[in-house]
């Protein structure tokens, strides 16, 4: 997700990837030992590092305005210019004229919409369940006094509190698309994750809610839309009503796709005026480009994007779904991994988890667990040789407690192994497979030094993948797939009659907040 985590918002409603040299993962030497973690001091670092994590400030970014702090008045432009960049435009700046519609959506009305209603649209002004255009969420809750303070991430030297404001996820009072003319679609792509059933499920019944009747889903990602032997699957609350108690997708998933042209050229084919893309980064290049070529044939089509990343490495969002899930699942693995090792003479268990570009996962499952010995992510470099390397931290650990157990993400040392430069159908880098090559080369420095070690190596990436969403990572799609709804129907940019919008949230239903 690295195109995601580097997103830079440069233009409203599309998604923007900044320079890929972006760094922003600074780690002082203090926080490393042993080039790993040992479980001495795991907690302690571990946790300042999923602060650090979180992407530090965004004058770090290569395409962040410059800021001259000399000046009395930067803070306040500081502040206009986030405003700037994440305000979202209302129809109605170009189009005075255009005429809204009561909200169809209403949590109290348990009946579909029917003519029975004035106007063929239900009436409750008395229900306060929808969300003011003017309602913001402060992104940033923690005011550091110090640089030097716990996960710091300071704009300026001296930490200065700049408020931060995004806007509020959610159904508005009015609308201006007239349910009865959308025909909405729903596509999947990338690889799997643990609550696409979730997302899907709760997007089918929000539109229904608010009177869409036309929904159907795309087969197998963008492929769906060129391969004639695959035909779009009609979609109702009946079909997707137990969908959540499964895993993977009920539409399919696939990578890559048909050239963008041909995508549009189906979609006008098929009257798609409405579709919800969830997948990965390269999934919303696939939207952004198809973005563009609608606005350069003037279709009015609206587009959502649910960002689909099971590694939690998007920025300004706290949590992506089925992350839990896979914090949840990877205890399985390590668990296998311990008692192998500790059941073994010289044991050791080596574990690898997903995070191409973060290590979140690996992380958490390390500190639930309590049974990791060494902690290897992407964001701190480590070398296996050599005095303070893994392999002679793994020694001292088999003379000292006779077994160790490491977990390590999928993107972490990548500088040890060969570069292929080689690219799935995605876009993504082929990665270097560091478990199997910590595995080698643990067998091979213990057999050098002429000490026994019994090496077990598990890989539980597609038993994670598979698994239907916890309980936590189903709430975080149920809110996910209703906010995808709610925008498409409420003022999109008319100059831009192709929107992307990425709904994310922010700790509670009742905090939501949406990032374009």
């Amino acid at each position: 997700m690295e195109s995601l985590s580097r997103a830079s918002i440069t233009n409203p409603g599309t998604l923007s990837p900044s320079s890929s040299s972006a760094s922003y993962f600074l780690f002082p030497r203090r926080f490393r030992r042993s080039n790993g973690f040992s479980s001495s001091s795991a907690f302690g670092n571990l946790r300042r590092i999923v602060s650090r994590c979180r992407v530090r400030a965004e004058i770090e970014k290569p395409n962040a305005p410059v800021i001259d702090f000399s000046d009395p008045e930067w803070r306040i432009k500081y502040q206009k210019d986030f405003e700037r960049r994440f305000n979202i435009p209302h129809i109605t700046d170009v189009f005075p004229d255009a005429k809204p519609i009561p909200s169809t959506f209403c949590l109290r009305m348990r009946t579909p919409v029917s003519e029975d209603f004035a106007g063929g649209y239900p009436s409750d002004e008395e229900w306060h369940g929808y969300i003011n255009n003017n309602d913001r969420v402060l992104l940033k809750t923690i005011n550091f006094a110090s640089p030097n303070s716990a996960g710091a991430v300071c704009i300026d030297p001296d930490c200065t509190w700049v408020e931060q404001w995004v806007h509020r996820a959610g159904p508005r009072e009015k609308i201006y698309f007239k349910p009865e003319e959308v025909k909405a679609a729903i596509v999947t792509c990338g690889g799997l994750c643990p609550g696409l059933n979730d997302v899907i499920r709760q997007v089918v019944i929000t539109l229904e809610i608010y009177g869409v009747k036309s929904i159907v889903g795309i087969p197998f990602g963008y492929r769906g839309f060129s391969n004639s032997d695959l035909s779009e699957m009609p979609l109702s609350r009946k079909v997707v009503q137990n969908i959540h108690l499964s895993g993977g997708s009920l539409l399919g998933v696939s990578r890559g796709g048909p050239s963008v042209s041909d995508i549009v050229d189906r979609m006008q084919e098929k009257g798609i005026n409405m579709i919800f893309v969830l997948g990965g980064n390269g999934t919303h290049a696939g939207a952004n480009a198809i973005h563009e070529e609608c606005r350069k044939r003037k279709l009015k089509v609206a587009v959502v994007g649910v960002p689909k990343t099971i590694d939690n490495d998007i920025l300004l969002m706290d949590k992506t779904f089925g992350f839990d899930t896979a914090v949840e699942e990877a205890q399985r693995a390590i668990n296998s991994a311990y008692i192998e090792a500790h059941s073994a003479y010289h044991g050791v268990g080596i574990v690898k988890l997903m995070g191409r570009h973060s290590g979140f996962i690996a992380m958490h499952a390390s500190l639930a667990s309590g049974q990791i010995d060494i902690c290897l992510i992407p964001e701190v470099p480590f070398q296996l040789h050599g005095p303070h390397g893994v392999l002679t931290h793994l020694k001292y650990l088999i003379e000292t407690k006779g077994s160790a157990v490491v977990c390590v993400a999928e993107g972490a040392g990548q500088n040890l192994l060969q570069k292929t430069n080689a690219t799935d159908a995605s876009g993504n880098m082929v990665l270097g497979d560091i478990g199997v090559h910590i595995q080698q080369e643990t067998k091979k420095y213990f057999r050098e030094i002429g000490v026994h070690a019994d090496v077990k190596y598990i890989d539980p990436t597609y038993m994670i993948r598979a698994c239907r969403a916890n309980a936590s990572d189903g709430i975080l799609c149920a809110v996910l797939g209703q906010n995808a709804v709610s925008f498409p129907l409420i003022p999109l940019p008319p100059l831009k009659l192709f929107q992307i919008i990425i709904i994310n949230c922010r700790r509670c239903p009742t905090t939501n907040v949406i990032s374009q």
